[in-house]
């Protein structure tokens, strides 16, 4: 059976005064069945962050347009779009004496193939039905420790040093771009995009039932709901994507006006 999609992006400011996570998802201008899945969570003080988010957006989107696949692969884009995006974001620095950053995590959809690539925690979980097949590993001081076995996932939640990013666009450093696919795609696979004042309040399982159980958009109302009531008046910015792989409907023959009988020709 065909294979369609279901997708829907939202976010809340949380408990913060400005809102400088964007999330979007964008479809290529000219190639059908091709689309950007973007979130991206600013840092930088007062606007600088939101103005590097939309950075990385804007830059994404140009390059998702300039994409046919010929000459550059999935890879090679988005990681052109996180270099320049950086690149963009460092200069505006030193026009507005500010010191903006973001993190950003992207997904190209195409037919038959799912792209992604990531800088920094925001995160990309890929789900098959309830279980998870995999997520990205976030470029973290504890994901570190997590990885060298000094703590574990669960100490990792609380540690005071949880925001502290090893990489992030806008920095003084190249930025970190881990980049994952999967071509062996089937009705029930899932990717959630999100940024940390999301995933902070969820494990796995948690959001693998509520995706696979809703809808896409219903999904993220859920998820944000209860993000919000987790947050008990403390939340971050949160931002999300959810693009859900589903049996696509067979097209049905449209009915017979009324006083309709149909007639044998002989």
């Amino acid at each position: 059976m065909a294979i369609a999609i279901d997708a829907c992006a939202a976010q809340h400011q949380g408990d913060r005064k400005e809102q400088q996570d964007r999330v979007a998802i964008l479809p290529h201008a000219r190639r059908k069945g091709v689309a950007l899945a973007v979130v991206a969570d600013g840092m930088g003080g007062h606007t600088g962050g939101a103005l590097a988010a939309e950075q990385v957006v804007h830059t994404a989107k140009t390059n998702l347009d300039q994409f046919l696949g010929a000459d550059e692969s999935p890879q090679q884009m988005l990681r052109n779009s996180m270099q320049e995006a950086h690149t963009m974001i460092k200069a505006s620095r030193f026009m507005n004496e500010k010191d903006p950053h973001s993190t950003a995590v992207m997904l190209l959809l195409q037919p038959g193939r799912v792209t992604w690539g990531h800088c920094g925690d925001s995160r990309l979980y890929h789900f098959r039905g309830k279980q998870l097949v995999r997520r990205t590993v976030d470029h973290s001081y504890v994901e570190h420790l997590v990885a060298t076995g000094k703590i574990t996932a669960q100490q990792a939640l609380t540690h005071p040093n949880r925001n502290v990013l090893l990489a992030s666009l806008g920095g003084q450093e190249d930025p970190r771009v881990s980049l994952d696919e999967v071509t062996e795609l089937t009705a029930g696979d899932a990717f959630v995009l999100c940024s940390d004042g999301l995933w902070g309040y969820f494990d796995d399982g948690e959001l693998a039932s509520v995706v696979a159980d809703n809808s896409a958009r219903r999904a993220c109302e859920l998820l944000i709901d209860k993000a919000r009531q987790r947050a008990n008046g403390g939340g971050d910015n949160l931002s999300l994507a959810i693009i859900k792989l589903i049996d696509a409907l067979p097209p049905q023959k449209p009915s017979p006006p009324p006083g309709f009988v149909p007639r044998t020709l002989s």
